[in-house]
């Protein structure tokens, strides 16, 4: 398949390098098309990977992932060109994270609205769905590497597009009874408040390497 992915930073390529290695052909998208970041991940990545604007990776992938910071993904994805998204699986990974000048963190959007929905409301067109943002990015395409069962999300209006956004979390790894579905798209906010406590866990863990596990009754 092939797979446009919006965002040159760490996510993005971690996200590339997996999807290349599970034979998808991907092409990494960013402001300008002399990106150094994403050059050189297309030159590591070998014939499958490709560097390109966000136009062009939006253009040529069957499925689009949004991996850039959640106050600039509706931007990005301007840039990107609506007639690249309409009718298309929009996987969103952003958080809207804003961090003071004394490094003190707030959310941008919150409580009554979510990147995910200001992507679906931008893009009516296109099928957004948001998971993934609540673990880091190798935990993204690597599940396996925490112990037992755990889970990720999924949020979205449209039920085709969060059965193959399972289907591939399924490829890296996510048995489909780890994902939990919370609905529509406004579910997006749930998972973008829960980064607070993520982010406070990851000072007293020091390490991304955790993520949430819910046990239900028996």
């Amino acid at each position: 398949m092939r797979i446009g992915i919006i965002g040159t930073g760490v996510v993005g390529r971690t996200l590339g390098s997996k999807l290349v290695s599970l034979g998808h052909q991907v092409t990494l998208g960013s402001r300008s098309k002399d990106n150094e970041n994403a050059a050189a991940w297309a030159e590591q990545a070998g014939a499958d990977g490709h560097a390109g604007t966000f136009a062009e990776a939006a253009a040529f992938g069957e499925v689009v992932l949004n991996a850039t910071g959640g106050t600039v993904a509706v931007e990005a994805l301007r840039a990107a060109g609506a007639e690249h998204l309409a009718g298309k699986l929009l996987v969103d990974v952003s958080n809207p994270l804003v961090f003071g000048p004394d490094g003190g963190l707030t959310l941008d959007p919150v409580n009554t609205d979510s990147v995910g929905e200001r992507i679906q409301r931008e893009f009516p067109e296109a099928r957004v769905v948001k998971t993934l943002n609540t673990v880091n990015c190798a935990v993204m395409v690597d599940p396996g590497r925490l112990a037992g069962e755990h889970n990720v999300f999924v949020a979205g209006d449209d039920a085709d597009a969060k059965a193959e956004t399972v289907a591939l979390l399924g490829e890296f790894g996510w048995p489909a009874g780890w994902v939990i579905d919370l609905g529509d798209i406004t579910g997006a906010r749930a998972t973008e408040m829960m980064m607070p406590l993520w982010i406070r866990m990851y000072g007293i863990l020091g390490t991304g390497d955790f993520n949430y596990a819910f046990q239900r009754a028996k």
